[in-house]
């Protein structure tokens, strides 16, 4: 039990590090990152470039499905360079993989010692930020090794070696134990490595490995498309066709998965570095055979996930996108495109107030006090989604942006209820009685 007990301590540090790693780094730099995708998506070589480069940074193809998502549901970028994007963010997934997979243990000390004194000298900053970034690192290599050292003993452990016995090489129980795994720990690059130490200490057959691998890239799939669950239809595509990727590829790859074995044997027979391979060629695979028909699988995604009726609710949040949560800096865009609208609705109230004032026209007077309504509900739907970003993780520029969309927002709520009140004014005192200012009178309140 100790022993098992160890083990699942060794994975949830590699899940924790990971964790670090890719929201620190979305802190640090999340609107460059941000930047570089939108850019990118003229071309599909260069949206699947930026989407390995930004995954290889973020150590996560699941966060950047959930930025690339949040421009589509923006309508920033479209559905097929998007998923352009995370066929990169696949293969820069499997890069890094590829890179843990060597043996660093003697750069997690220096990794570790080094972030802490930065994050201690300059916690606030975009200095002991980087520290958070270093500490992360050296906790997945210091994970990694500890992973290893408490495989080694597992073959003489009855107890371990009965859970592991389950996986007997039944490929869709193995492949679901994989899928099941990604999704728990939220890092299928976790999933892997793990995957690649097991089947190096021989607790696992190596064909039961590369099954958990695919299930991996699976579940990695899975729950990119349940954290857009919320999202707009347009944005859940983009995880829905990464997913239609992953999907294809594993249909393609399980009948020959003892053939595959074969092959990369020749390359490489340790099985630590068979299991890395495969992964890697599994992605690149897919990002081969599907680069050039991304604008069919948007398609396809199209249709299995249509855009709901529009039924025009102007005091329904249009770019409050509960995906972009994870991302701070990108929740502030969204929340601040939405306090642009209030801004609109008010334009719009001040116009009509003007036109009542000129023609006591009562029905207009009555649209006017509803759309204050808009107003509300609009300041309430941003000022909820103001108080789920963590002011943890963000910088002091946007921290500052933040109070400025809350401060905004309060503003124009104020103001809308302040039109509300100068046009019930205006209906008892002015329109039910009749009254009209003289010309001159009209005049001066219109300069005004």
């Amino acid at each position: 039990m100790q022993i098992l007990l160890n083990l699942l301590a060794g994975v949830a540090l590699l899940v924790w590090g990971t964790h670090i790693v890719r929201t620190d780094i979305l802190r640090l730099y999340g609107g460059d990152l941000r930047r570089v995708l939108r850019q990118s998506v003229a071309n599909r070589f260069a949206a699947f470039g930026a989407g390995l480069a930004v995954t290889a940074l973020l150590q996560s193809s699941t966060a950047t499905a959930l930025i690339v998502a949040s421009f589509v549901g923006q309508g920033l970028i479209a559905t097929a360079p998007a998923l352009s994007v995370m066929l990169g963010a696949d293969v820069g997934t499997s890069l890094m993989v590829l890179l843990f997979s060597f043996d660093l243990s003697w750069l997690s000390p220096f990794l570790i010692f080094a972030g802490v004194v930065l994050f201690l000298h300059r916690e606030n900053s975009k200095i002991g930020r980087f520290g958070r970034i270093l500490v992360g690192l050296g906790l997945i290599i210091m994970a990694l090794q500890w992973i290893v050292l408490t495989t080694k003993p597992i073959t003489q452990a009855a107890g371990v070696k009965v859970i592991f016995a389950s996986l007997t090489g039944d490929l869709l129980l193995d492949m679901l134990v994989g899928a099941v795994f990604a999704v728990l720990s939220y890092s299928s690059l976790a999933v892997v490595l793990l995957t690649a130490a097991l089947a190096a200490s021989k607790v696992i057959g190596v064909h039961v490995a590369l099954a958990l691998v695919l299930g991996a890239n699976l579940g990695s799939g899975v729950m990119a498309m349940l954290n857009t669950l919320h999202s707009t239809p347009e944005a859940r595509r983009v995880t829905l066709g990464n997913f239609l990727f992953k999907l294809i590829g594993c249909i393609a790859f399980a009948p020959f998965l003892d053939h595959v074995e074969t092959l990369l044997a020749a390359i490489d027979p340790s099985e630590n570095r068979l299991v890395v391979h495969f992964h890697l060629v599994f992605n690149v695979a897919i990002a081969v055979a599907f680069v050039f028909f991304t604008e069919q699988i948007a398609r396809v995604a199209t249709r299995l996930m249509p855009a709901k009726p529009d039924v025009d609710d102007p005091g329904k949040p249009r770019y409050l996108d509960p995906s972009a949560l994870a991302t701070p800096a990108l929740a502030i865009g969204n929340a601040a495109r939405e306090a642009m609208r209030i801004g609109d609705v008010i334009e719009q109230m001040l116009t009509g107030m003007l036109t009542v004032l000129r023609t006591n026209d009562r029905a207009l007077a009555q649209r006017l006090r509803k759309i204050d309504d808009i107003v509300d509900d609009l300041y309430t739907a941003i000022k909820l989604y103001l108080t789920q970003i963590s002011h943890e993780a963000l910088e002091e520029k946007e921290g500052r942006r933040w109070a400025d969309i809350v401060s905004f927002t309060i503003n124009m709520e104020q103001v809308g209820d302040i039109i509300e009140r100068i046009i019930n004014d205006l209906e008892e005192k002015k329109i039910d009685k009749g009254r009209s200012f003289s010309t001159a009178g009209m005049e001066e309140i219109c300069d005004l």
